[in-house]
């Protein structure tokens, strides 16, 4: 990850990482935090199963201010409008044209706020999200919520296919990050 034109200066770059869980969000942010000087602090986000991990970091002398959450899965799910949800509410060929709405669901939605609440707060959103179909779609949900809350985040998708310290630091440092 480079300051690549998205800013900088001299002035810390705040940056919210989001993994696809908990443990993944926790190792990546302990190996990245081992160089911090002034260690990495752990606070409670909304939910009190996505925990939040803050580390100073610097990559070719910038300074950072990193964040690492997570989800748990999928955030958003895919569901008729009320009027089709019931079973008997319509003759089911209906339903092969009835609209269907993408939201956040009610278990998630402390997820949700976390999210928007740290993106407000920063330049740029990298996503530690698994590299397949799955991890792919749970990507979309978790930039349409963080760029709602704040349109002018820079986003990177971080390259990395283990939990091993090599991996992790050339993903951030070699620049194989990619929007």
């Amino acid at each position: 990850m480079s300051d690549g034109g998205g800013g900088g200066g001299g002035r810390t770059i705040r940056v919210l990482n989001v993994a696809e869980k908990l443990s993944v969000a926790k190792a990546v942010a302990g190996i990245l935090s081992k160089s911090s000087q002034g260690g990495m602090r752990v606070r409670d986000g909304r939910s009190r199963f996505n925990r939040i991990f803050e580390f100073a970091y610097t990559i070719h002398g910038q300074q950072w201010h990193m964040l690492f959450t997570s989800v748990t899965g999928h955030l958003m799910e895919l569901g008729f409008k009320d009027r089709y949800r019931k079973w008997h509410s319509c003759d089911p060929l209906l339903l092969y044209q009835a609209p269907v709405r993408k939201f956040v669901p009610e278990d998630n939605l402390d997820i949700k706020r976390t999210l928007e609440e740290e993106a407000r707060k920063c330049q740029w959103l990298v996503l530690w999200l698994d590299c397949d179909r799955e991890g792919e779609n749970i990507v979309f949900e978790v930039v349409e919520v963080c760029t709602e809350a704040n349109r002018h985040l820079n986003v990177w998708r971080a390259r990395f296919s283990a939990l091993i310290e090599r991996d992790i630091r050339e993903s951030v440092h070699a620049g194989s990050c990619s929007t």
